[in-house]
């Protein structure tokens, strides 16, 4: 077996991770419906998704939605719409033909954005506390989405980390079993890489 540092994770949760202390006074919350033994799973009857569709308790977790899968969101429960896409990302119509958080607005769904990607929306403890309190003040289902659920992905399984307590690894698998994938050279090699976490 073969021991990287492997960076892409060290900028997403690693961080997150060593920064445990700084946000751990803040209330889990213990009504997400989460089954530990079981991880999330696709959903195949939502159209309109880039990407898929996975829930893991409460919490649809899904790449870029059309309007028709918005509203198929709402008939489903949801009270809310995380996006973690950045300002440019839906300010192009090429990418996403419609204002999001308008029409989300209009559905009598909220809206919360809470961007990441690039300098200017880096990777924090700060998006896991925002994220954590919008799941405190919702307490039904809830839609998380990025572009392909790829973001999605690793910021449910820092959330899991930090707000629930769960080990690194089984946070990890859960993310894997949605849209974080193996690094390339992982394939390349042939053989598992080893994530090493650093103070």
């Amino acid at each position: 077996m073969i021991r990287i540092r492997f960076k892409i994770l060290s900028s997403i949760l690693v961080v997150l991770a060593a920064s445990f202390t700084a946000f751990s006074q803040q209330p889990a919350t213990d009504s997400l419906g989460i089954d530990r033994l079981v991880l999330p799973v696709p959903i195949e009857d939502i159209e309109g998704v880039t990407g898929g569709v996975f829930k893991d308790g409460r919490l649809f977790i899904a790449g870029q939605p059309d309007t028709d899968a918005l509203l198929r969101f709402r008939e489903l429960g949801v009270t809310v719409v995380i996006n973690l896409r950045t300002p440019a990302e839906m300010d192009n119509r090429d990418r996403v033909p419609f204002d999001e958080a308008a029409f989300v607005v209009e559905q009598g769904m909220e809206y919360v954005h809470i961007p990441l990607g690039g300098d200017d929306h880096p990777y924090t403890p700060e998006a896991v506390a925002t994220f954590a309190k919008t799941l405190e003040k919702h307490g039904g289902p809830v839609l998380l989405h990025c572009t392909v659920a790829w973001r999605a992905s690793y910021l449910w399984s820092a959330y899991l980390i930090l707000y629930q307590d769960f080990e690194f690894a089984t946070a990890l698998d859960r993310g894997e079993a949605i849209a974080i994938s193996p690094p390339p050279l992982q394939g390349l090699l042939g053989r598992p890489l080893t994530l090493v976490i650093e103070d």
